[in-house]
């Protein structure tokens, strides 16, 4: 029977490191800020900001919400996030995906200045990521790792699996999983003998967006599952890319849906902004 890995006392730990070390800051006249945009008002993106501000208000991070209409014409969003790059107080500027359909998202994330954009999403941040020189990581991925890292699972040398090649999450895990030595494997729509690779994984990302996608005789005995899915069942119940029930039967470790990638994603999207603040302030 698989160890269910904690994401929440693993994002709790890490946020009290984050309060320390912001509070350590304001000591030295620097005091991290995080500007978050939402355009709209889809439900799950309002959640998603107010966890956001909830975790940035505990952790002593100063946060400010830019709250859009649906209809906010591109131009507007871009001049408001050209604004936020000339702010000395926001270090930190995210804008809330998904955006309305007439917003490109390529030119929002474009227009975000990289040393303040702590999604890790602008192409000169994926660039550093590509080659292993980076500051900022995207906040799943990295919570990904450090929920591999807590289990005492050592990543060089072993085979590592992700379903899913989005820009968000399955090629940032890769490139994770490959700069500390792992043998990469990314799976995807078009991917044949899907169920023999993931057979041999003893390191296996599920980030495919489908219910209980991954089932137990996909699994290699003992290995560790993180499941990034976030979906409903046919009951309409939360679940994730992996059928948990059925794999944690033969799995070493694996995340629980909910309380496993979620909450390391807002703790780490909190590490970006402090991280950004310090290089902001050459500290």
């Amino acid at each position: 029977m698989a160890i269910i890995i904690d994401g929440k006392a693993t994002a709790m730990r890490i946020r009290s490191q984050i309060k320390d070390e912001v509070a350590s800051l304001k000591d030295k006249g620097i005091a991290p800020g995080l500007a978050v945009i939402i355009v709209g008002d889809d439900p799950a993106s309002r959640v998603y900001v107010n966890n956001k501000k909830k975790a940035c208000a505990q952790a002593g991070i100063y946060s400010e919400e830019i709250a859009l209409p649906k209809d906010t014409p591109q131009d507007q969003l871009l001049a408001t996030i050209a604004s936020l790059n000339n702010r000395s107080d926001i270090n930190g500027i995210l804008c809330q995906l998904p955006l309305p359909s007439h917003i490109d998202d390529r030119a929002v994330i474009a227009a975000i200045s990289p040393n303040k954009d702590v999604d890790a999403f602008h192409a000169a941040n994926v660039g550093h990521i590509m080659i292993g020189d980076y500051s900022f990581v995207p906040c799943t991925p990295a919570g990904v790792m450090e929920l591999i890292h807590s289990t005492g699972t050592p990543i060089e040398g072993k085979n590592c699996v992700v379903i899913g090649r989005s820009n968000i999450v399955g090629k940032p895990m890769a490139m994770l999983l490959m700069h500390e030595n792992g043998t990469v494997t990314v799976c995807h729509s078009k991917t044949r003998n899907l169920k023999e690779i993931c057979e041999k994984a003893d390191i296996l990302v599920a980030a495919v967006g489908r219910a209980k996608f991954v089932t137990k005789d996909m699994i290699k005995p003992g290995a560790v599952v993180v499941d990034v899915g976030m979906n409903r069942d046919q009951n309409s119940k939360l679940c994730g890319d992996v059928d948990t029930e059925a794999v944690k039967e033969v799995a070493g470790y694996i995340t629980p849906v909910p309380g496993g990638v979620g909450p390391m994603t807002i703790a780490m999207l909190l590490k970006n902004t402090v991280m950004a603040a310090k290089l902001q302030n050459a500290y």
